[in-house]
């Protein structure tokens, strides 16, 4: 008699998955492929015993944000062990996926929509999650009615909207001795509608340089100052190069980081 089990069971029972529903998940995500590299994805399919599978790896964070941030601890020797943080714009919660790998204490994620941020951010208790919310019409003692503690470090990825607009607010929610954070700036959302081409990207040279230096700028008048800059290291959904500006609320800028540093790290990159 040909013996036979569900997937599932058959991926726990040899060792691929510590429990079942972590076995129904990766099966269900597509994550789950036979020696010829066939996907399956029916927890209740029945295999033969002594087939091959094989998971594809798990990524790193919850979201592709994570990798983008992570570049910038690593390449910038960023320390963020300890800090209390905010996350403007959580979205799926991939920024305080890095930022809680990285040691964070506490992330307070705040976005304007609702139901996007992962089950595995949305559930740490390390996270206080504010949805619906916009980081404008944001005060500290809405921060203080769910912790103890404001935050001393940001990191913002927000679309649809220029960083422009909530330098002053999002630096108004900071306290301490060393208030830093890493804005991801994405050009598409600080030029004008007339220099964003078909299919929503920014192509020419020129108006990435003219963004990123509008908003270092704008920055500088609310005191948020250059510390360094680097090009991300994937591209937008539609494309787009985008770029992680490092700064600070109240210290001195870099003047490393002048036009002709901006000019040729848009060269490099696009």
């Amino acid at each position: 008699m040909i013996k036979k089990s569900r997937l599932d069971l058959y991926l726990l029972n040899n060792g691929l998955c510590e429990t079942r529903q972590k076995a129904q998940g990766l099966i269900l995500a597509g994550k789950v492929r036979d020696i010829n590299g066939k996907v399956w994805d029916k927890p209740g399919q029945q295999v033969l015993i002594g087939s091959e599978f094989f998971i594809d790896s798990e990524p790193m964070f919850v979201s592709r944000g994570g990798e983008k941030l992570l570049e910038a601890f690593k390449t910038l020797e960023i320390k963020v062990k300890d800090k209390i943080c905010i996350d403007a714009g959580i979205s799926t919660g991939g920024f305080t996926d890095c930022l809680l790998q990285q040691g964070a204490k506490l992330v307070y994620g705040i976005d304007v929509g609702y139901g996007q941020t992962a089950w595995k951010i949305r559930n740490n208790p390390k996270v206080i999650l504010f949805e619906r919310t916009n980081i404008r019409n944001l005060k500290p003692k809405d921060l203080l009615s769910r912790s103890n503690e404001l935050p001393n470090f940001v990191v913002a990825d927000l679309s649809f909207i220029s960083l422009k607009l909530v330098f002053k607010s999002i630096g108004n929610l900071l306290e301490g001795d060393c208030i830093e954070g890493i804005f991801l700036i994405k050009p598409q959302f600080e030029v004008g509608k007339d220099k964003v081409s078909k299919g929503g990207v920014v192509r020419n040279p020129k108006f990435h340089t003219e963004a990123i230096e509008s908003v270092i700028y704008a920055a500088k008048n609310f005191q948020w100052n250059i510390k360094n800059l680097i090009a991300s290291p994937l591209v937008g959904p539609a494309g787009n190069h985008e770029y992680l500006a490092w700064m600070t609320l109240g210290s001195k800028s870099n003047k490393s980081i002048n036009s002709e540093y901006i000019q040729n790290l848009v060269k490099e990159t696009l």
